[in-house]
């Protein structure tokens, strides 16, 4: 039977892979990947060790020319972010991911892959795979949960369960790089208080919809300056809001703190007098945002539609104005670029996503920086900007950032090694 990885190398990492995406592993629901990566460690003779939070270790013995080296931690997250189209009918807790090859790329069918951080899982699992007589110096193959909703596997890991003082983090996507820092990290949930009025009788209802970006992980994709449906979409509420007769129903886009969103959706009542100048104030902002992002994000689908949808409310004018000026007031992208390491993401927030329930609407934001003086800097220019919305912030302490050494023993002996497998340098980020 054909598989869409025949073919790709090298083969023992994808065939590791592909189970991978078989396997149900939403954050805080990894049972079935840890029970699977207990059985594959038994049918192997592999020792386990575990802690209460969920987190295994696979120990492999050193071999060949390795059996004496010091112990190696190779660590990978078991979890993934779980995203999926508005049309998708994907249930993450139990259906296996469909993937297919799209120009050379491997890709899921309406969803997200799992790459983050599947692929790190399976070049362990590949690695306690190697035949008896491979020079592997001892290993613990570290698999952590629940990375993608609040490192959770990482902070309660307990120490005890590791031995090796050398660990090689297999939590990166692009290909040559080898990173040698991480930013720390904070969310903030922002409660914005809203009123709600009748909706008035003799105005239409339309669907406004931006579809077709392209998403990804707010802590690796920040700097491409991929476009945020939150923010295209706000924006284009804002133009509308302003050029007609018209009032927001209801906003809805992005779902996880740590995905750029790539959908969201709102409804609007429109007068009848207003349709052309809404329906132009809609086209006018859609075709500034092809411009500016049409390059990055070929497929962005801007839509308006009448609807036969009445909802009997709509926000006061003051809500919807606090609502859309607090988004479109909230940071998006890359802050700043640090001094000292070039290329290098220093500072960064992502608006992640805004929902409306019971006479609120909440809103996450996700800052980053491998600073924390400049964290927390961000976190209190959030909590001003919402402040000034009447909004009010919950932030909870934020994860510590991993500060570069370029310096490392590690560093320089991983950049030989690479070198000399491949026949150039790594890009050291």
């Amino acid at each position: 039977m054909t598989s869409v990885i025949d073919g790709l190398k090298p083969e023992i990492v994808w065939k590791h892979f592909e189970t991978l995406t078989k396997i149900p592993r939403p954050s805080k629901h990894e049972d079935k990947i840890l029970k699977y990566l207990r059985e594959f460690a038994r049918e192997r003779n592999l020792n386990i060790r575990e802690d209460e939070t969920g987190n295994i270790v696979i120990l492999r013995p050193g071999s060949g020319k390795g059996k004496n080296a010091s112990t190696i931690i190779i660590q990978s997250h078991v979890d993934m972010v779980c995203e999926k189209n508005r049309d998708s009918n994907h249930d993450f807790m139990n259906d296996p991911l469909k993937l297919y090859i799209d120009d050379g790329w491997l890709k899921a069918e309406g969803t997200t892959l799992g790459a983050d951080n599947g692929i790190g899982v399976a070049a362990a699992m590949a690695l306690l795979d190697l035949p008896a007589d491979t020079s592997l110096p001892p290993l613990e193959c570290l698999f952590t949960v629940d990375e993608e909703t609040g490192l959770t596997g990482a902070f309660a890991l307990n120490g005890e369960i590791l031995k090796g003082r050398t660990m090689l983090n297999l939590d990166t996507e692009d290909w040559g790089e080898i990173c040698i820092g991480c930013a720390g990290g904070g969310d903030s949930n922002i409660n914005l208080p809203i009123e709600e009025m009748s909706a008035p009788s003799d105005y239409l209802s339309f669907e406004l919809s931006v579809e077709g970006l392209r998403g990804g992980h707010s802590g690796v994709d920040i700097h491409e300056e991929r476009g945020n449906a939150v923010v295209f979409i706000s924006s284009i509420i804002n133009n509308v809001l302003n050029n007609s007769k018209s009032h927001l129903v209801s906003i809805k886009g992005g779902d996880k703190h740590n995905a750029i969103p790539r959908e969201a959706f709102a409804t609007l009542y429109i007068h009848p007098e207003s349709v052309s100048d809404a329906q132009n104030s809609v086209s006018f902002r859609a075709r500034g945002l092809k411009k500016e992002f049409g390059s990055v994000e070929p497929n962005m689908n801007v839509k308006f539609t009448g609807s036969d949808e009445l909802p009997e409310k709509c926000l006061s004018k003051q809500s919807q104005t606090n609502l859309v000026g607090l988004l479109r007031t909230l940071p998006h992208g890359v802050l700043k670029y640090s001094h000292d390491v070039e290329g290098l993401v220093e500072t960064s927030n992502n608006l992640a996503s805004v929902q409306i329930s019971e006479n609120k609407v909440t809103i996450v934001c996700s800052t980053r920086s491998s600073i924390s003086e400049a964290l927390e800097s961000q976190r209190e220019r959030i909590k001003i900007m919402s402040r000034a919305f009447d909004a009010t912030v919950e932030q909870e302490e934020a994860y510590p950032g991993w500060a570069p050494n370029i310096n490392s023993p590690i560093l320089e002996t991983t950049t030989k090694i690479y070198t000399d497998l491949l026949g150039k340098d790594p890009h050291i980020c």
